[in-house]
């Protein structure tokens, strides 16, 4: 089955809705974050069309992570303890005061990614934000940030879907944020993933529901804020349990591309189910395979994304790994890709390490065609470190 593009901006919720009710689509399904900021889901629905995604409103859990973190502290959702700046004095001065070990300096709204960086000690920190103020370089623009503490413990990203009743988790993956092997480098939109977690037993998805998903709902519900779609939690697995490092107002990659290969059923009539208000967990569910993804990028990612043309459009490999592309547009034969994170390998298999042989294989697969084109590179140790990771101290992002 192949999919029409429209010509229209992802974020012009006016021109979607109006050509949405001209196709009669029966349901509409929120990516971009942008999209959700802008408010296409508010204007789908007034347009009568079935939407799996968030109005802006109740997305601001992620679009805006100085009130995902108010809103958590009103709620009783464990999270790490923050304090909200909106200028160098002020940063500086809570600098000064801080007594945690470490801080990660969090970007108030929307920045592909790059808006947080992790400091393992404060001089680190007063230079970022003082580079960020000085410079007038804060990620996605405006002057307000959040000090976090930086918690330790295991990290797992699950996702919940919720019909805006009901909120229930459906699948789990581990992500790879740093840009460099041995979770080095800088902080990136992820550099691979691989589900389901080694380990994560159904006590633990209990848990979420308890302590997170829940205080999330009844919160969402006391504010009247109607939340229909998918909710990513990014946890940190600590020594008290979960606590919430970052929502994620839609399915992420590259932790979605780990999911959608494990994919049983009907997953377009599971979201539709939620659209309507009437959530039915039977319609889809996931396989007890393992899925290993590994992004290829362009030189000096994330640094810089160095946009490439003409890449070769056929990237179907001899295993069967299945290629997702970046973000990308396909121009007569061939594929313009905006750079940095070009695509994702992915592949599955009965355990984790089979999946992981497989998805290497695919990689240096892709990157020998594409040699003439272009330079990708990627991390070479997705999946390879599972049990030292999830034994190691590692910092939230």
């Amino acid at each position: 089955m192949r999919g029409t593009n429209w010509d229209i901006a992802a974020t012009d919720g006016k021109k979607i809705a109006k050509r949405a009710r001209e196709e009669k689509i029966d349901l509409a399904v929120l990516g971009p974050e942008t999209a959700i900021a802008a408010g296409v889901g508010d204007q789908l629905r007034e347009a009568c069309i079935a939407t799996f995604g968030p109005d802006r409103a109740p997305g601001r859990l992620e679009s805006s992570k100085i009130f995902s973190k108010r809103f958590m502290e009103r709620h009783g959702v464990p999270t790490a303890r923050a304090v909200v700046v909106h200028s160098l004095d002020g940063a500086l001065k809570a600098l000064d005061e801080w007594k945690h070990s470490g801080c990660v300096l969090k970007a108030d709204g929307l920045a592909a990614g790059k808006g947080v960086v992790v400091a393992s000690e404060v001089q680190t920190a007063r230079a970022v934000v003082s580079d960020w103020y000085k410079h007038n370089r804060v990620p996605g623009g405006g002057s307000d940030l959040l000090l976090e503490e930086r918690l330790t413990g295991r990290e797992v990203s699950v996702f919940a879907i919720s019909d805006g009743r009901a909120m229930l988790p459906i699948a789990a993956a581990c992500d790879y944020k740093r840009a460099g092997d041995g979770d080095t480098g800088p902080n990136t939109g992820g550099m691979g993933a691989y589900s389901p977690p080694s380990g994560f037993s159904e006590d633990m998805f209990d848990q979420v529901r308890a302590r997170i998903l829940a205080p999330v709902l009844r919160g969402l519900l006391a504010e009247g804020l109607l939340y229909v779609g998918v909710l990513y939690c990014g946890l940190m697995w600590t020594e008290a349990g979960p606590s919430v490092i970052e929502f994620n107002a839609r399915f992420g990659d590259p932790e979605t591309q780990v999911l959608m290969p494990r994919v049983r059923g009907d997953f377009a009539a599971l979201l539709k189910s939620a659209a309507d208000g009437a959530l039915d967990t039977t319609a889809a569910s996931f396989s007890e395979e393992a899925c290993v993804g590994v992004v290829l990028v362009t030189p000096d990612y994330p640094k810089s994304s160095a946009p490439m043309r003409g890449l070769n459009v056929d990237v179907s490999l001899a295993g069967g790994q299945q290629v997702f592309w970046g973000a990308s547009t396909r121009k007569g034969s061939g594929v313009d890709s905006a750079g940095g994170r070009v695509m994702t390998v992915t592949a599955t298999g009965a355990s984790v390490e089979e999946a992981r042989v497989l998805a290497y294989d695919g990689v240096r697969e892709v990157t020998a065609r594409f040699e003439a084109q272009a330079h990708l590179s990627c991390r070479s140790d997705i999946a390879a470190d599972i049990e030292e990771r999830n034994q190691r101290a590692s910092p939230a992002i």
